[in-house]
């Protein structure tokens, strides 16, 4: 389940490359697909919500907005690598929002995706078809790995995932209800009018909505309860794997070797740390 949920997650960039429409037109449509699906789908997020729910909710809403953006004005591999540089974020917030104090073996952690950013905004940037202002939309990209980082903060607050992410409630669910729901509202009077969309417009933000939101999060959810957190967070890792091939397939686009090397770095710190950062198994008396 959390292998086809990053594999899901990761049709994304090139599924909003395919689509004709402008950022908000698809950003706000995508989202309100995603919004009814996940009600239909999961009955627990119709009802509970309360205040903290729209907080998050709105961070969550910051990250849908924005990745659209990124990978309308950069390559796939730049927005979602850029994205995956959130966990640098929720460590530097962590001693202010969690009471968290940075442990030194984290400040290694923190330099390779330092050091991996640094590369993706360094390498050459290419103006494509699909790439039309790369260095605005690795603007962009920064700011939805903050906001994708606030809004694991903001899960943890609410409850929604264990400090490990091993495990998920019904808050996390209604916080990407919440969401979707504020990103659909927000981007909406962009959005409008929808004029000139083609038959293939229509299904690709179908399966933006249906698919690669609301079921792949449903697929997450459920098989982030039966594995452990390690195992989950390397298999989700799939993910920005994945996004640059689908792009590469579909669209052609090729990132620059550098910003390839930087996204390989950001993976390959994310998956060491998350093995060596693990629990020990508990010892038996």
């Amino acid at each position: 389940m959390i292998l086809a949920s990053a594999m899901l997650f990761s049709t994304g960039g090139a599924a909003v490359k395919l689509v004709a429409l402008s950022a908000w037109q698809v950003a706000s449509l995508r989202s309100g697909v995603a919004a009814a699906a996940l009600l239909v789908i999961l009955p627990e997020a119709r009802s509970g919500w309360n205040r903290r729910t729209w907080i998050v909710g709105a961070a969550y809403a910051t990250t849908m907005i924005t990745f659209v953006i990124a990978n309308k004005l950069t390559t796939a591999a730049n927005a979602v690598f850029l994205q995956s540089v959130a966990p640098l974020y929720l460590l530097l917030l962590g001693p202010i929002l969690l009471h968290e104090k940075i442990r030194r073996h984290q400040l290694f952690f923190m330099a390779a995706l330092a050091g991996g950013m640094t590369m993706i905004f360094a390498g050459a940037q290419q103006i494509s078809a699909t790439a039309p202002d790369p260095l605005r939309g690795n603007i962009v990209g920064i700011v939805t790995g903050i906001a994708w980082a606030f809004t694991l903060i903001g899960l943890r607050w609410l409850g929604g995932i264990s400090k490990t992410g091993s495990s998920a409630s019904p808050a996390a669910a209604r916080a990407v209800v919440c969401g979707n729901l504020i990103a659909l509202l927000a981007t909406l009077p962009l959005a409008v009018p929808m004029s000139g969309a083609k038959p293939i417009d229509w299904l690709t933000i179908a399966f933006l909505g249906i698919f690669q939101i609301a079921i792949a999060y449903v697929f997450l959810i459920r098989g982030i309860r039966r594995v452990g957190a390690l195992e989950a967070s390397l298999l989700i890792l799939l993910e920005p794997v994945m996004s640059p091939l689908w792009a590469w397939i579909i669209h052609g686009e090729r990132p620059s070797e550098l910003a390839l090397l930087g996204g390989a770095v950001i993976i390959a710190a994310t998956a060491t740390y998350t093995w060596f950062d693990r629990k020990p198994p508990p010892t038996r008396d």
